[in-house]
């Protein structure tokens, strides 16, 4: 079982690494330069297509970017986050001007500060203007370009949504200020922070400093993250981190899974439709990416309203799918299922008849809908037998 895994994990890595992957040379006036980048598409991007697709940024993009490109990929294989767009900056030897700081607040001053300008004023809108990009953004960085990363948070509405610090190298005051602006921001904001127990230990000291004073924070707009790798160095905690930070940044994009059901639907006061369009509705405004609720979530939340002999979700859960899809039998199935557990009878036969009119799905067939049908013939035999009798 391993060995397949591991197999499929290489051919995965292998697929990302070598499918779409454009190089380009990108003219900089910030820079007075060009400078090299990779992007990464996603697999059968189509750029007719409305989807959008969230935009991560991999500093240190030379040995980043295919790291991160294949854990992308991977994830998104198996539906655990949005297809994306990576692009990866090629940093080389400019990289200790790129990251120049200033010493005393360790945020970019002089060449450090043309850097950040490029990123932000030439790069981000270089790609919102040539591919289909969603609003959220995610920065990637490790070790001085872990430090780096953080500086566009000093703005009332930072241009990145997501940032992803493996072992940063906190300069200047940027480890306090941080602490200070993380309490205080206006828009949402996912922090994602790691180092190991074989880290460098100046970093790692002052890293789980950070965690201790992020964990004081009291505010709502802060989603933070972080993990203590065992066993890895400076450098080759990167993969187990970038895993980690990508499967928990976009957990809100997964389906719906036993945990979230045990710890949220069961115990949801309201109607379980109110619950999945929030859900859904929190996606989109998270992540700039609208997707329609799958049958199986469907599935599980009618399960949990029977379970609670909950009428009244099922019939919005029925209304909201045939909403959702009037072409398919899912909504008008949901809404017969309603109308034969309050008992009329009459009202389930016509839905059940009007869904063997409709598109079958995945769980629900015209055989299944003829079986439900002869059972509810069936149960309004016995009841007239019975009336029969006691008559």
């Amino acid at each position: 079982m391993k060995i397949n895994l591991l197999f499929l994990c290489v051919v995965l890595c292998c697929t990302s690494l070598f499918s779409q992957t454009i190089y380009k040379e990108l003219p900089s006036r910030a820079l007075n330069t060009t400078r090299d980048i990779k992007i990464q598409l996603p697999e059968n991007y189509d750029p007719e297509s409305t989807l959008k697709h969230p935009v991560i940024i991999v500093f240190d993009g030379d040995y980043l970017f295919e790291p991160v490109s294949g854990q992308v990929h991977f994830q998104t294989y198996f539906k655990e986050m949005p297809q994306s767009i990576i692009v990866g900056i090629v940093q080389g030897e400019e990289r200790f001007y790129d990251s120049y700081y200033d010493e005393l607040t360790g945020m970019p001053f002089e060449s450090g500060k043309r850097f950040y300008d490029f990123v932000q004023n030439e790069l981000l809108p270089y790609i919102d203007n040539n591919y289909n990009t969603s609003l959220f953004r995610v920065a990637v960085g490790h070790n001085l370009m872990g430090n780096f990363i953080n500086s566009y948070l000093f703005t009332d509405e930072p241009v990145f949504q997501a940032y992803i610090n493996l072992s940063p190298d906190y300069k200047g005051m940027m480890a306090t200020n941080l602490a200070t602006r993380l309490g205080y921001l206006k828009n949402e904001v996912f922090y994602y922070l790691a180092t190991s127990d074989r880290d460098i230990k100046g970093l790692r000291n002052n890293i789980r400093q950070m965690n201790e004073d992020l964990k004081l924070l009291d505010t709502q707009k802060l989603t933070f993250y972080y993990d203590e790798l065992k066993g890895d160095t400076h450098y080759t905690l990167v993969t187990g981190a970038i895993s980690k930070a990508l499967d928990k940044i976009f957990e809100m994009f997964k389906p719906l899974d036993e945990k979230e059901i045990n710890e949220k639907v069961r115990t949801y006061d309201g109607t379980l439709d109110k619950y999945i369009v929030d859900r859904y509705k929190r996606i989109e405004d998270y992540f700039g990416i609208s997707k329609p609720i799958t049958e199986d979530e469907f599935a599980k939340i009618v399960a949990i309203a029977e379970e609670r002999n909950d009428m009244e979700s099922l019939q919005k859960i029925g209304k909201l799918a045939n909403k959702q899809d009037p072409n398919s039998s899912l909504g008008t199935y949901y809404l017969a299922l309603h109308a034969e557990k309050i008992g009329k009878n009459k009202k389930a036969t016509k839905y059940y008849e009007s869904a063997l009119l409709l598109d079958e799905t995945s769980f629900i067939d015209k055989e299944f809908i003829k079986s439900k049908l002869e059972d509810l013939k069936l149960a309004v035999e016995e009841i007239e037998d019975e009336d029969d009798e006691e008559n």
